[in-house]
């Protein structure tokens, strides 16, 4: 399993509109074969601050998604949200079974 996490800090007057983007990036993501979660999670401790949480069976399912006309629309947009870079990090990971 792939694992993305995506930190975003927004520019305040720009919330809204990276809101209603990032939903539509997100509901399309869901739909994508090879996903297993594409969630967005605003942080309660940094304002404007949120991070996207990607899970992909795969590095085919991650290149795939990287190439689809709402991911390659939401990057476009993203750079006039953007109050700070864009942080990104990726592990390669599996789910532990508890008992």
């Amino acid at each position: 399993m792939i694992i993305t996490l995506a930190q975003l800090q927004i520019q305040p007057s720009k919330e809204q509109a990276f809101l209603d983007a990032a939903k539509l990036l997100t509901e399309a993501s869901q739909q994508e074969e090879g996903n297993v979660s594409y969630t967005l999670k605003k942080d309660i401790e940094q304002e404007h601050t949120f991070t996207m949480v990607e899970l992909w069976t795969g590095m085919d399912a991650v290149q795939h998604h990287n190439e689809s006309a709402h991911f390659k629309a939401f990057a476009e947009k993203a750079p006039a949200f953007l109050a700070a870079p864009l942080s990104v990090q990726m592990f390669q990971g599996e789910e532990l079974k508890l008992s």
